[in-house]
């Protein structure tokens, strides 16, 4: 795990110095045609159940009262954060996140508290990685939204059918780590492309 703590902390600089001109516009457009604050920073559960202040651009309208899921369409969602979100630009604060440790470029997604850190049993493996921007199950249910607005009830979907999926993927991620498929997955998150994985196509 060195190595991956090693390039973590590598790209993560990397990655914000070279991309800082891009952070700085979506900050001005944000700024621009939103009110409120640029940056979303919630509580999510990170490594061994601890909490940790989880950075992104904010993309919903404030003093909302939705659920902690997100589907596709809904009047929360500003139509510069359905954009944002759309390309996943929302998610490039996570760059500081991964920088001072707190996550990971790949793992699994951070989860807010009543998800995580209710994990029973050998599920609970997954708590000893960092969160991750990209993982498994990121890549599987990248159009986690849109297949969410297409169910009668998005809470319950999410609770009974991809969130198991998601705690099988991670638990299998935990448990067969390679670095190599660290690498696949992030070449696949940049380009939009599909991997095999555990014997399936995410």
């Amino acid at each position: 795990m060195m190595l991956k703590w090693l390039f973590d902390r590598l790209m993560a600089f990397f990655g914000l110095l070279f991309l800082w001109p891009v952070l700085l516009v979506v900050a001005i457009l944000i700024k621009i045609n939103m009110s409120g604050p640029v940056l979303f920073v919630q509580q999510r559960v990170g490594k061994d159940g601890k909490l940790f202040n989880c950075h992104k651009f904010r993309s919903m309208s404030i003093g909302h009262n939705g659920s902690s899921i997100s589907v596709a369409g809904e009047s929360r969602i500003t139509p510069l954060g359905a954009k944002l979100r759309k390309y996943k630009l929302d998610e490039l604060p996570e760059l500081w996140d991964v920088l001072i440790g707190n996550m990971s470029f790949v793992g699994p997604r951070p989860d807010v508290p009543g998800y995580a850190d209710k994990l029973q049993g050998e599920d609970r493996i997954i708590l000893t990685l960092r969160p991750g921007i990209t993982g498994p199950a990121t890549l599987k249910y990248r159009n986690e939204e849109e297949l969410l607005a297409q169910v009668k009830n998005p809470q319950q979907y999410n609770d009974e059918v991809i969130y198991p999926d998601k705690v099988r993927l991670n638990r299998y991620y935990a448990e067969h780590y390679s670095f190599i498929e660290d690498i696949k997955m992030i070449f696949c998150t940049v380009l939009g492309k599909h991997i095999q994985y555990n014997n399936e196509i995410i």
